[in-house]
């Protein structure tokens, strides 16, 4: 039906949905947490008794029930790690615990014990806080749906129980229930929460719909799509916390050194204990010794400075729309000192329009039956230009015939059977060979629109050139000339331009946004080889692309990233990151934000390294009392794990964004 006939809904101002309610986990809610409490608690009763001389019997099975409630989870997995022949740390500061109770001091101990417990259960928080943070997203899509059944009747559903095919029915102001396709109505969706548009978009039937959009003011009817573990909400979720399970190569570092240090550091605290008692040293004092320098010279910080930065900017990038697809990623990504972006989907909208359509003089054809021909052909294509050319002949109202024996060469064109006419659509450069007049008509209307900044494309019936499509793609809002400005000011270097498009077109481009080194008319192998000889000189290339054809690039850099709405298939599952609104901003600030959590990773470092150097020293050199050596360890442990969490604020995430934020 044309769309002329469709009644759409009158723009109006609305008010704002009601805000989803955000996910915050409750501290009590974490047995970690419930465990700590109960030993601080049972420490906080026992200490005022002990030390107003209250006899062994009122406080003694007091802190002996607090050694059990705070140390029994550790003690269970450091055994556990222990049978499969690694030594955890959780384990010492059993061990340690315990030695400071053989030798009476119970107290102490029992402080180790409590505060052991209470830093395990800020990292549980932390790391259920970071999870909040992602899967808060599941809260957009509504818990039911409106079925429709095929008489007619409406049924009220879990969304998780509707099925690819079935029909539902979305009132105005209610959310989407799932990913689907309208089968029936008009409405104005706010889909800001997928693509980051500030406004809402008119959709009607043929149109695609996400879960977790917000209808407007029309009735529709959608059939399903998409099972709701499959949502795109449901994808960024997954990506997200699949990115939160791998650990990056500077936590592979410090865990495959912490076997061999805490190894060291079990001999060390023997020689600690046994070296001053081959001098005569008093036994209680050795072994408190030892016991106090096996405590704050264990690597606890040290294994906690690196993931919970890298966790927290995951987290951060996948709320503001940029999926990092694992902490390896987003650590590479603040690394890269040279960038390399793609022009139509990327610098561009990636929702070109068809502006001419020129058949040749001697073709037969009609503007209509030139378009025609050539959106047959494109129809299966999911090219941004191939689009552009569908989208032309249906708003003209044209029939798109039927095609069979469909072809598609990556940076050429396509090629397919209509009515029996083999018909190709593609590049010109590609596709003339020979001298004929028709091919010199095409190649001199190719070369005045490529001169005007228009994509050409040409038009083949039976390996004769018949016409030349115009194309024309518009920049990104406030995108281009801003983001290369920011992204050049973040590596040092302009960024560099590939692209399969002429050489016209994407110097006017290029010189529109500021980059000078262009490269043009790339087919995609072209491009991979343009990134390999960079990473050769010894650059780190990030790439970002949308397209099939940029996978082989997106596969050769150091890091590559996808525009995710426009984006191939192929594109989304070859990038290491994907941007799910499409915002080309996006790029510096996740450069920034990665660098902010690697200085906070140093940071951590620096802090544990002082920390643990300095409680070393004191108690090899000096008297290091064990409160204070337990207080000293533990509260470096828990200053690091607090600092990484940083980055889970929206401030770390506006810093990223300012100009060069990731270089302050």
């Amino acid at each position: 039906m044309p769309s002329a006939l469709i009644q759409r809904p009158e723009r109006t101002p609305s008010a704002a949905p009601a805000a989803v309610p955000r996910r915050r986990t409750r501290v009590l809610a974490l047995a970690e947490a419930r465990w700590a409490g109960a030993a601080l608690g049972l420490f906080l009763i026992a200490l005022p008794l002990q030390l107003t001389g209250a006899p062994p019997w009122a406080w003694g099975p007091l802190y002996a029930a607090a050694y059990v409630t705070g140390g029994w989870e550790p003690a269970c997995a450091g055994l556990q790690a222990l049978r499969e022949k690694t030594l955890d740390v959780d384990l010492l500061m059993i061990v340690g615990a315990l030695g400071a109770a053989a030798i009476g001091q119970v107290m102490d101990g029992a402080l180790l014990i409590v505060i052991f417990a209470t830093s395990g259960a800020l990292e549980a928080l932390a790391t259920a806080r970071t999870q909040d943070a992602v899967r808060g997203l599941l809260d957009l899509a509504p818990t039911t749906a409106t079925r429709l059944a095929d008489d007619g009747s409406e049924e009220t559903v879990a969304t998780e129980d509707l099925a690819v095919g079935d029909t539902v029915l979305i009132r105005p102001g209610e959310r989407v229930g799932a990913d689907g396709r309208i089968l029936q109505g008009a409405s104005e969706v706010d889909q800001a929460t997928i693509t980051g548009e500030p406004l809402p978009v008119t959709k009607e039937a043929g149109d695609e719909v996400f879960a977790g959009t917000l209808n407007g003011t029309g009735a529709l009817r959608v059939k399903v799509e998409r099972d709701a573990s499959d949502s795109v909400i449901a994808r960024i979720v997954a990506m997200v916390e699949e990115a939160s399970q791998t650990k990056a190569p500077t936590q592979l570092f410090i865990e495959k050194v912490e076997q061999r240090y805490s190894l060291g550091m079990v001999v060390a605290t023997l020689a600690v204990f046994l070296v001053p008692l081959g001098f005569g040293a008093d036994l209680t004092g050795s072994l408190l010794r030892a016991m106090t320098f096996m405590i704050v010279a264990s690597p606890c910080a040290v294994v906690l400075a690196t993931m919970p930065p890298l966790l927290s900017a995951i987290a951060n990038a996948g709320r503001h729309g940029v999926l990092v697809k694992s902490a390896v990623v987003m650590e590479r990504l603040g690394q890269i000192d040279v960038i390399a972006l793609d022009k139509t989907g990327t610098l561009t909208e990636g929702a070109p329009r068809v502006t001419d359509v020129r058949p040749l003089a001697g073709s037969g054809l009609d503007e209509d039956a030139l378009l025609t021909l050539a959106a047959g052909a494109e129809h299966p294509s999911e090219h941004p230009l191939a689009r552009a050319v569908v989208e032309a002949a249906r708003t003209r109202g044209l029939v798109i015939p039927a095609m069979r024996d469909f072809t598609s060469v990556p940076g050429s064109g396509v090629a397919a059977t209509i009515d029996g006419h083999a018909i190709a659509v593609g590049a010109p450069a590609r596709l003339l060979e020979g001298t004929d007049a028709a091919a010199v008509e095409a190649a001199a209307i190719a070369e005045s629109m490529e001169c005007e900044g228009r994509t050409a494309v040409l038009v083949q019936r039976d390996g004769v050139a018949v016409g030349v499509l115009g194309i024309a793609d518009r920049l990104r809002p406030a995108a281009a000339a801003a983001t290369v400005a920011t992204l050049a000011a973040l590596t040092g270097s302009t960024p560099m331009l590939l692209t399969g498009d002429n050489p016209r077109a994407a110097a006017l481009l290029a010189n529109e946004v500021g980059i000078s080194d262009v490269r043009a008319g790339l087919l995609p192998q072209d491009k991979a080889t343009a990134v390999q000889e960079q990473e050769k000189a010894g650059r780190r290339v990030l790439v970002v692309g949308d397209g099939v054809n940029d996978a082989p690039a997106l596969a050769a850099a150091h890091t590559g990233i996808a525009m995710g709405r426009a984006g191939s298939d192929l594109a989304l599952e070859t990038a290491d990151a994907v941007i799910v609104r499409d915002e080309l901003a996006t790029v510096p600030t996740v450069v920034g934000l990665s660098r902010a959590a690697r200085r906070l990773v140093v940071q951590n470092l620096v802090i544990a390294a002082v920390f643990i150097s300095g409680l070393v020293i004191w108690d090899l050199a000096g008297h290091l009392p064990l409160p204070l050596g337990v207080l000293g360890h533990e509260g470096s442990t828990v200053i690091v794990g607090l600092n990484g969490l940083r980055l889970l604020r929206d401030t770390a995430w506006n810093r990223a964004a300012a100009p060069a934020g990731g270089d302050r």
